[in-house]
Protein backbone atom coordinates (compact mmCIF):
# COMPACT_ATOMS: atom_id res chain seq x y z
CA UNK A 1 0.00 0.00 0.00
CA UNK A 2 1.46 3.36 -0.55
CA UNK A 3 1.73 6.23 1.40
CA UNK A 4 -1.36 7.91 0.00
CA UNK A 5 -3.90 5.19 -0.42
CA UNK A 6 -2.89 4.43 3.75
CA UNK A 7 -3.85 7.47 4.47
CA UNK A 8 -6.85 7.55 2.60
CA UNK A 9 -7.18 4.15 3.93
CA UNK A 10 -6.93 5.20 7.35
CA UNK A 11 -9.33 8.12 7.12
CA UNK A 12 -11.99 5.82 5.88
CA UNK A 13 -11.36 3.87 9.37
CA UNK A 14 -11.37 6.66 11.38
CA UNK A 15 -14.67 7.22 10.20
CA UNK A 16 -16.03 3.75 11.19
CA UNK A 17 -14.71 3.69 14.18
CA UNK A 18 -16.84 6.45 15.52
CA UNK A 19 -18.21 5.98 19.32
CA UNK A 20 -20.89 6.53 20.90
CA UNK A 21 -20.28 10.12 21.57
CA UNK A 22 -18.76 10.61 17.81
CA UNK A 23 -15.71 11.74 19.11
CA UNK A 24 -14.00 10.15 15.69
CA UNK A 25 -13.83 12.42 12.90
CA UNK A 26 -15.63 11.33 10.06
CA UNK A 27 -14.95 11.33 6.43
CA UNK A 28 -14.69 14.51 5.22
CA UNK A 29 -16.50 13.79 1.88
CA UNK A 30 -18.44 10.62 0.67
CA UNK A 31 -18.57 10.89 -3.34
CA UNK A 32 -21.92 9.31 -5.18
CA UNK A 33 -22.29 9.10 -8.65
CA UNK A 34 -26.05 8.41 -9.96
CA UNK A 35 -26.17 6.78 -13.50
CA UNK A 36 -29.41 8.86 -14.20
CA UNK A 37 -30.80 12.22 -14.40
CA UNK A 38 -32.41 13.19 -11.25
CA UNK A 39 -36.19 12.18 -10.08
CA UNK A 40 -36.14 8.73 -10.71
CA UNK A 41 -34.91 5.60 -8.60
CA UNK A 42 -31.14 5.77 -8.78
CA UNK A 43 -31.25 9.20 -7.59
CA UNK A 44 -33.62 8.13 -4.97
CA UNK A 45 -31.16 5.48 -4.07
CA UNK A 46 -28.24 7.57 -3.96
CA UNK A 47 -29.76 10.42 -2.06
CA UNK A 48 -31.29 8.09 0.22
CA UNK A 49 -27.72 5.88 1.13
CA UNK A 50 -26.08 9.24 1.24
CA UNK A 51 -28.22 10.57 4.17
CA UNK A 52 -28.07 7.28 5.88
CA UNK A 53 -24.13 7.27 5.70
CA UNK A 54 -24.18 10.90 7.36
CA UNK A 55 -26.81 9.68 10.06
CA UNK A 56 -24.42 6.39 10.61
CA UNK A 57 -21.77 9.02 11.38
CA UNK A 58 -19.44 6.99 8.26
CA UNK A 59 -19.72 10.58 6.10
CA UNK A 60 -19.11 13.80 7.40
CA UNK A 61 -20.65 15.73 3.88
CA UNK A 62 -22.19 14.10 0.82
CA UNK A 63 -21.76 15.23 -2.75
CA UNK A 64 -23.57 13.59 -5.75
CA UNK A 65 -23.49 13.96 -9.20
CA UNK A 66 -25.98 12.81 -11.68
CA UNK A 67 -25.33 11.40 -15.20
CA UNK A 68 -27.73 10.19 -16.65
CA UNK A 69 -27.94 8.07 -20.47
CA UNK A 70 -27.17 4.49 -21.83
CA UNK A 71 -28.81 2.97 -19.22
CA UNK A 72 -26.09 4.50 -16.26
CA UNK A 73 -23.14 3.00 -18.46
CA UNK A 74 -22.02 6.91 -19.11
CA UNK A 75 -21.75 7.17 -15.43
CA UNK A 76 -20.23 3.51 -14.92
CA UNK A 77 -17.49 4.55 -17.41
CA UNK A 78 -16.90 7.82 -15.86
CA UNK A 79 -16.64 6.25 -12.18
CA UNK A 80 -14.04 4.04 -13.44
CA UNK A 81 -11.88 6.23 -14.96
CA UNK A 82 -11.90 9.55 -12.16
CA UNK A 83 -11.95 7.48 -9.16
CA UNK A 84 -9.78 5.26 -9.38
CA UNK A 85 -8.57 4.72 -5.98
CA UNK A 86 -10.48 6.21 -3.86
CA UNK A 87 -12.31 4.94 -1.16
CA UNK A 88 -14.39 7.91 -0.85
CA UNK A 89 -16.73 7.47 -3.81
CA UNK A 90 -19.66 5.22 -4.50
CA UNK A 91 -21.52 4.07 -7.64
CA UNK A 92 -25.29 3.45 -7.62
CA UNK A 93 -25.79 0.49 -9.63
CA UNK A 94 -28.91 -1.74 -10.56
CA UNK A 95 -30.01 -4.51 -12.97
CA UNK A 96 -30.83 -1.74 -15.52
CA UNK A 97 -27.53 -1.04 -15.43
CA UNK A 98 -26.85 -5.03 -15.85
CA UNK A 99 -28.93 -5.12 -18.60
CA UNK A 100 -27.61 -1.93 -20.74
CA UNK A 101 -24.14 -3.68 -20.41
CA UNK A 102 -25.72 -6.86 -21.54
CA UNK A 103 -27.11 -4.66 -24.72
CA UNK A 104 -24.89 -2.08 -25.37
CA UNK A 105 -21.43 -4.03 -24.58
CA UNK A 106 -19.48 -0.75 -23.44
CA UNK A 107 -16.08 -1.13 -23.28
CA UNK A 108 -15.91 -0.41 -19.18
CA UNK A 109 -18.40 -2.91 -17.33
CA UNK A 110 -18.72 -3.52 -13.90
CA UNK A 111 -15.62 -5.98 -13.80
CA UNK A 112 -13.95 -2.45 -13.52
CA UNK A 113 -15.12 -1.56 -10.30
CA UNK A 114 -15.65 -2.84 -6.71
CA UNK A 115 -18.59 -4.83 -5.58
CA UNK A 116 -19.80 -3.24 -2.11
CA UNK A 117 -23.47 -4.15 -1.27
CA UNK A 118 -26.89 -5.13 -2.61
CA UNK A 119 -29.03 -2.50 -0.93
CA UNK A 120 -32.99 -3.62 -1.73
CA UNK A 121 -35.26 -5.12 -4.38
CA UNK A 122 -38.50 -3.39 -5.80
CA UNK A 123 -41.19 -4.13 -8.32
CA UNK A 124 -42.40 -1.77 -11.05
CA UNK A 125 -45.82 -0.73 -11.81
CA UNK A 126 -47.32 0.45 -14.95
CA UNK A 127 -49.35 3.66 -14.97
CA UNK A 128 -51.18 5.74 -17.39
CA UNK A 129 -52.36 9.17 -17.37
CA UNK A 130 -55.50 9.97 -15.27
CA UNK A 131 -57.54 11.53 -18.72
CA UNK A 132 -56.62 8.32 -20.71
CA UNK A 133 -59.89 6.10 -20.66
CA UNK A 134 -57.02 2.94 -19.82
CA UNK A 135 -58.66 1.06 -16.80
CA UNK A 136 -56.60 -2.16 -17.02
CA UNK A 137 -53.51 -3.52 -18.34
CA UNK A 138 -55.86 -5.87 -20.58
CA UNK A 139 -56.73 -3.25 -22.21
CA UNK A 140 -53.75 -2.04 -23.39
CA UNK A 141 -52.52 -5.71 -24.27
CA UNK A 142 -55.46 -6.00 -26.21
CA UNK A 143 -54.98 -2.71 -28.57
CA UNK A 144 -51.13 -3.58 -28.98
CA UNK A 145 -52.76 -7.68 -30.34
CA UNK A 146 -54.35 -5.03 -32.88
CA UNK A 147 -51.69 -2.55 -33.42
CA UNK A 148 -48.54 -3.43 -32.23
CA UNK A 149 -47.16 0.23 -33.28
CA UNK A 150 -50.13 2.49 -31.62
CA UNK A 151 -49.38 1.33 -28.35
CA UNK A 152 -46.21 3.69 -27.02
CA UNK A 153 -44.63 2.64 -24.48
CA UNK A 154 -42.26 4.68 -22.03
CA UNK A 155 -39.77 3.14 -19.53
CA UNK A 156 -36.13 3.48 -18.29
CA UNK A 157 -33.31 2.25 -21.15
CA UNK A 158 -33.07 -0.05 -23.80
CA UNK A 159 -31.86 -3.35 -21.77
CA UNK A 160 -33.41 -2.39 -18.77
CA UNK A 161 -36.04 -3.98 -16.73
CA UNK A 162 -38.78 -1.79 -17.78
CA UNK A 163 -37.87 -2.75 -21.64
CA UNK A 164 -37.46 -6.45 -20.63
CA UNK A 165 -40.95 -6.44 -19.05
CA UNK A 166 -42.48 -4.72 -21.87
CA UNK A 167 -41.48 -7.39 -23.85
CA UNK A 168 -41.80 -10.67 -21.69
CA UNK A 169 -45.68 -8.50 -21.83
CA UNK A 170 -45.25 -8.62 -25.39
CA UNK A 171 -44.51 -12.14 -26.16
CA UNK A 172 -46.73 -13.60 -23.44
CA UNK A 173 -49.63 -12.46 -26.04
CA UNK A 174 -47.59 -13.39 -29.06
CA UNK A 175 -46.92 -9.97 -30.21
CA UNK A 176 -43.38 -9.31 -32.33
CA UNK A 177 -41.21 -8.05 -29.57
CA UNK A 178 -39.66 -6.01 -32.58
CA UNK A 179 -42.63 -4.06 -33.36
CA UNK A 180 -42.98 -3.02 -30.09
CA UNK A 181 -43.02 0.70 -29.90
CA UNK A 182 -40.62 1.61 -26.56
CA UNK A 183 -39.40 5.03 -26.38
CA UNK A 184 -36.86 4.90 -23.55
CA UNK A 185 -35.79 7.83 -20.98
CA UNK A 186 -32.76 8.87 -19.13
CA UNK A 187 -34.24 8.83 -15.51
CA UNK A 188 -37.48 8.21 -13.90
CA UNK A 189 -38.65 12.37 -13.59
CA UNK A 190 -38.37 12.26 -17.41
CA UNK A 191 -40.44 9.26 -18.16
CA UNK A 192 -43.51 10.85 -15.46
CA UNK A 193 -43.26 13.89 -17.17
CA UNK A 194 -43.65 11.55 -20.40
CA UNK A 195 -46.71 10.06 -19.20
CA UNK A 196 -48.16 12.96 -17.63
CA UNK A 197 -48.10 15.07 -20.68
CA UNK A 198 -49.47 12.05 -22.52
CA UNK A 199 -46.69 11.81 -24.97
CA UNK A 200 -46.80 7.87 -23.67
CA UNK A 201 -49.95 5.33 -23.76
CA UNK A 202 -48.41 3.63 -20.77
CA UNK A 203 -45.30 3.84 -18.53
CA UNK A 204 -43.28 1.29 -16.52
CA UNK A 205 -41.05 2.52 -14.04
CA UNK A 206 -40.58 1.60 -9.64
CA UNK A 207 -43.22 2.08 -8.04
CA UNK A 208 -41.86 4.84 -5.44
CA UNK A 209 -40.90 7.42 -8.74
CA UNK A 210 -44.75 7.08 -9.11
CA UNK A 211 -46.07 6.73 -6.03
CA UNK A 212 -46.43 10.60 -5.27
CA UNK A 213 -48.67 10.69 -8.86
CA UNK A 214 -50.58 7.90 -8.16
CA UNK A 215 -51.87 8.96 -4.90
CA UNK A 216 -52.76 12.45 -5.79
CA UNK A 217 -54.70 11.35 -8.76
CA UNK A 218 -52.49 12.86 -11.54
CA UNK A 219 -51.66 8.92 -12.48
CA UNK A 220 -53.70 5.90 -12.65
CA UNK A 221 -51.82 2.42 -11.63
CA UNK A 222 -52.70 -0.43 -13.49
CA UNK A 223 -50.51 -3.32 -12.74
CA UNK A 224 -47.35 -3.97 -11.15
CA UNK A 225 -44.69 -6.43 -12.10
CA UNK A 226 -44.44 -8.33 -8.44
CA UNK A 227 -45.57 -11.89 -8.18
CA UNK A 228 -48.73 -11.11 -5.78
CA UNK A 229 -50.02 -7.90 -4.58
CA UNK A 230 -47.25 -5.57 -2.72
CA UNK A 231 -48.59 -5.27 0.93
CA UNK A 232 -50.48 -1.72 1.64
CA UNK A 233 -50.56 -1.14 -2.20
CA UNK A 234 -54.30 -1.81 -4.14
CA UNK A 235 -52.80 -2.67 -7.41
CA UNK A 236 -53.10 -5.46 -9.02
CA UNK A 237 -50.61 -7.44 -10.24
CA UNK A 238 -49.91 -9.05 -13.98
CA UNK A 239 -50.95 -12.41 -13.37
CA UNK A 240 -53.83 -11.55 -11.71
CA UNK A 241 -55.06 -9.93 -15.20
CA UNK A 242 -54.48 -12.89 -16.94
CA UNK A 243 -50.69 -11.87 -18.15
CA UNK A 244 -48.10 -14.71 -16.95
CA UNK A 245 -45.24 -12.32 -15.88
CA UNK A 246 -43.56 -11.37 -13.14
CA UNK A 247 -39.66 -9.64 -12.88
CA UNK A 248 -37.83 -7.86 -10.11
CA UNK A 249 -35.64 -4.89 -9.92
CA UNK A 250 -32.87 -3.89 -7.72
CA UNK A 251 -30.33 -1.72 -6.52
CA UNK A 252 -27.03 -1.22 -4.90
CA UNK A 253 -23.86 0.35 -4.95
CA UNK A 254 -19.84 -0.40 -5.95
CA UNK A 255 -16.65 0.99 -5.35
CA UNK A 256 -14.09 2.54 -7.51
CA UNK A 257 -11.38 0.73 -8.95
CA UNK A 258 -8.16 0.16 -7.20
CA UNK A 259 -9.12 0.37 -3.55
CA UNK A 260 -7.46 -1.76 -1.26
CA UNK A 261 -9.35 -4.57 0.62
CA UNK A 262 -9.21 -2.61 3.29
CA UNK A 263 -10.48 -0.12 2.26
CA UNK A 264 -13.51 -2.14 0.21
CA UNK A 265 -14.09 -3.57 3.91
CA UNK A 266 -14.53 0.04 5.39
CA UNK A 267 -16.90 1.12 2.85
CA UNK A 268 -18.78 -2.36 3.33
CA UNK A 269 -19.00 -1.86 7.01
CA UNK A 270 -20.14 1.82 6.55
CA UNK A 271 -22.93 0.74 4.27
CA UNK A 272 -23.83 -1.87 6.54
CA UNK A 273 -24.51 0.27 9.46
CA UNK A 274 -26.13 2.55 7.41
CA UNK A 275 -28.70 0.50 6.53
CA UNK A 276 -29.39 -0.29 10.67
CA UNK A 277 -30.75 3.93 10.84
CA UNK A 278 -33.73 5.41 11.13
CA UNK A 279 -33.47 7.47 7.87
CA UNK A 280 -32.55 4.41 5.81
CA UNK A 281 -36.01 2.59 7.17
CA UNK A 282 -38.16 5.86 5.87
CA UNK A 283 -36.41 5.26 2.91
CA UNK A 284 -37.44 2.13 2.26
CA UNK A 285 -40.92 2.65 3.47
CA UNK A 286 -41.45 5.74 2.08
CA UNK A 287 -40.37 4.03 -0.76
CA UNK A 288 -42.02 0.60 -1.09
CA UNK A 289 -38.19 -0.82 -0.57
CA UNK A 290 -38.06 -4.65 0.27
CA UNK A 291 -34.45 -4.61 2.47
CA UNK A 292 -32.21 -7.29 0.42
CA UNK A 293 -28.37 -6.22 1.76
CA UNK A 294 -25.68 -8.81 0.50
CA UNK A 295 -22.14 -7.57 0.69
CA UNK A 296 -18.56 -8.08 -0.87
CA UNK A 297 -17.94 -11.16 -2.80
CA UNK A 298 -21.14 -12.52 -2.53
CA UNK A 299 -22.82 -9.64 -3.78
CA UNK A 300 -20.44 -9.81 -6.97
CA UNK A 301 -21.37 -13.49 -7.74
CA UNK A 302 -25.02 -12.32 -7.48
CA UNK A 303 -24.62 -10.00 -10.32
CA UNK A 304 -22.30 -11.98 -12.19
CA UNK A 305 -25.49 -14.47 -12.22
CA UNK A 306 -28.01 -11.76 -12.67
CA UNK A 307 -25.69 -11.01 -16.38
CA UNK A 308 -25.89 -14.00 -17.36
CA UNK A 309 -29.79 -14.65 -16.20
CA UNK A 310 -30.56 -11.09 -18.51
CA UNK A 311 -28.73 -12.14 -21.04
CA UNK A 312 -30.67 -15.13 -21.45
CA UNK A 313 -33.62 -13.57 -21.30
CA UNK A 314 -32.94 -11.10 -23.98
CA UNK A 315 -32.11 -13.55 -26.29
CA UNK A 316 -35.40 -15.52 -25.87
CA UNK A 317 -37.37 -11.95 -26.14
CA UNK A 318 -35.11 -11.60 -29.10
CA UNK A 319 -33.77 -8.05 -27.52
CA UNK A 320 -30.19 -8.95 -28.94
Amino acid sequence: MNASNRRQCLGTLAALALTGSGSARAAANLKVMIGANPGGGYDQTGRGIGKALQEAGVAGSVTYENKGGAGGTIALAQFANAAKGDPNALLVVGAIMVGAIVQNKPPITLAQVTPIARLFAEYNVFVVPAASPIRTMREVVEQMKKEPASVKWGGGSRGSVDHISVAMIARENAVDVAKVNYVPFKGGGEAVAAVLGGHVTCCTSGLAEMDEFIRTGKLRAIAVTAPQRLKGVAIPTLKEQGIDVEIGNWRGVYGAAGITPEQRRALIDGVARAVKTKAWAETLEKNNWTPALMTGDEFGGFVDNDHARLRALMLKLGML
